[in-house]
């Protein structure tokens, strides 16, 4: 080949390396000759209940309308999210899941000489995003694992236009209260975005932690991000948005694409919104594993991130590749999360209760190997 197609990218997609997900159960079948049914999938922070059944009975109501394209403006789903959170409709943007409007913003307010601060430890899209637009990455050192506010505050410069938080953290599952982020929100200039990540917010009972919607209208500077692959359990229908001031929508609906949410993710996005009582068997079933899993490390010996996602980041005390390959090898998947510079941790999804206990006998095994 006579031309290297690399050096035709953007400096910044040339340094970047592809985003690596959860393995699939169909690869690991595959790869080690396993029953696809027996395989135990806690890698990438799935709800385990699937999908509720009011969710299925929208998507199958949906299915004949195939060959329409999908509302472009989602207004339905928009709807929705007003009444349910009390925003105007000119205030949402929709996504192909919250990557999807991270990535949004990050098109529309980085560019080259621009920089844009995120945590050590953090989600892998801020530094992608910033990277494939040109923009500079301000990486600033997290603290007992989590944000450190001060310390991100005290990063930014003129230069400054974006700022990545979030609340909880993933793969840490670490997060902030109240007093930090009003401390962090009034240092930080009004021209500067900040965008707050609340991807696992719905597993915390609402009331016992910051919730970023109270924040809107008194930080026009806010951008508020959610999604309902975590714990509305859509996450192979991919649907995300955001909140934010009206003029900053305004600005992601001109490089949005016009069909980004399709028709069976509005339809179940709806119904998902609708069903409180999901929504409470989710949070229940999170805590009820998340307690499990940690009386489990503990029998073990083992240290582990406090959490308040649906996830637990495991420290092994030692380099966790292998304990990971030894798990595939006993059907059970979970994140290694050496890419967040954790070589040690392990970041396990919380599953139903077989699944957890078969995830903390199969660590024991190759532990004790």
């Amino acid at each position: 080949m006579s031309c290297d197609f690399l050096s035709l990218a953007l400096p910044g997609v040339q340094k970047l390396s592809p985003y690596v997900p959860g393995k699939p159960v169909e690869e690991l079948a595959r790869e080690f000759g396993l029953d696809p049914a027996s395989i135990v999938k806690l890698a990438s922070n799935e709800n385990p209940l699937g999908p509720a059944p009011s969710v299925l009975q929208a998507v199958q109501r949906a299915l004949p309308e195939l060959t329409r394209y999908p509302d472009g403006n989602g207004f339905t789903l928009k709807q929705a999210l007003s009444e349910r959170f009390g925003f105007e409709l000119s205030r949402i943007t929709l996504g192909n899941g919250s990557n999807d409007v991270l990535e949004l913003i990050g098109r529309a307010f980085a560019m080259p000489g621009v920089e844009v601060v995120f945590s050590q430890h953090a989600f892998a899209v801020y530094p992608i995003v910033t990277q494939a637009v040109g923009a500079t990455a301000v990486q600033v050192p997290a603290r007992n694992w989590g944000h450190d506010l001060p310390a991100m505050a005290a990063a930014i410069t003129p230069a400054t236009r974006l700022v990545f938080i979030a609340n909880p953290n993933n793969p840490t599952g670490t997060w902030f209260e109240r007093a930090e982020f009003e401390a962090f929100m009034a240092s930080v200039p009004e021209h500067v975005l900040v965008v707050l990540d609340e991807a696992y917010t719905e597993y915390v009972e609402p009331g016992e932690a910051l919730n970023g919607f109270d924040y809107i209208e008194r930080y026009p500077n806010l951008i508020v991000c959610r999604t309902l692959s975590k714990a509305y359990g859509l996450a192979a229908l991919r649907v995300g948005y955001c909140i934010s001031h009206p003029q900053v929508a305004d600005v992601l609906n001109r490089v949005r694409q016009p069909f980004n949410v399709n028709s069976l993710a509005l339809a179940a996005a709806v119904a998902a919104l609708a069903d409180e009582s999901y929504l409470a068997e989710s949070r229940q079933l999170n805590r009820d594993g998340m307690r499990q899993l940690e009386q489990g490390l503990n029998e073990l010996g083992l240290q582990w991130i406090p959490s308040r996602g649906n996830f637990i980041a495991v420290d092994l005390g030692r380099d966790a590749g292998p304990v990971y390959q030894g798990l595939l090898r006993a059907g059970v998947i979970v994140r290694p999360v050496a890419g967040y510079e954790m070589p040690n941790h392990l970041r396990v999804s919380i599953g139903l209760r077989e699944e957890n206990q078969r995830f903390l006998e199969a660590l024991a095994a190759v532990l004790a190997q």
